[in-house]
């Protein structure tokens, strides 16, 4: 062992679970050290930071939405009848939903 080159050990803990996942992808890799494997996406691997805010904001403006919706519909199916006021209420809803899909897509899908 006077020849190693990496010469400074680390620790971290797993869990049953976890150890178990960490065992199966070492034997699929067909690597023979099992430091050499946790070495490789350490260093030549990504770490990915993302922000999912805009779609928790997203979700929550649905949920607000689906709030909204929801009595003109049980009004509608109670009663038979579709009211004028209902409908511009409804449109008005789907004008937010879409609106706020419009930002959505934006924020994803345009070119910076």
């Amino acid at each position: 062992m006077a020849n190693r080159n990496c010469t400074n050990p680390a620790q971290f803990y797993l869990s049953d679970d976890e150890q178990y996942i960490l065992n199966t992808k070492f034997k699929a890799s067909g690597m023979k050290s099992m430091s050499a494997f946790l070495r490789k996406p350490i260093l030549y691997g990504y770490v990915y930071d993302v922000d999912y805010s805009y779609l928790r904001n997203y979700n929550t403006e649905l949920g607000r939405i689906s709030s909204s919706l929801n009595p003109i519909a049980k009004r509608v199916n109670s009663t038979g009848n579709i009211y004028q006021d209902d409908m511009n209420e409804v449109k008005e809803l789907m004008n937010k939903v879409w609106h706020n899909q419009e930002i959505l897509s934006s924020f994803f899908f345009d070119e910076k």
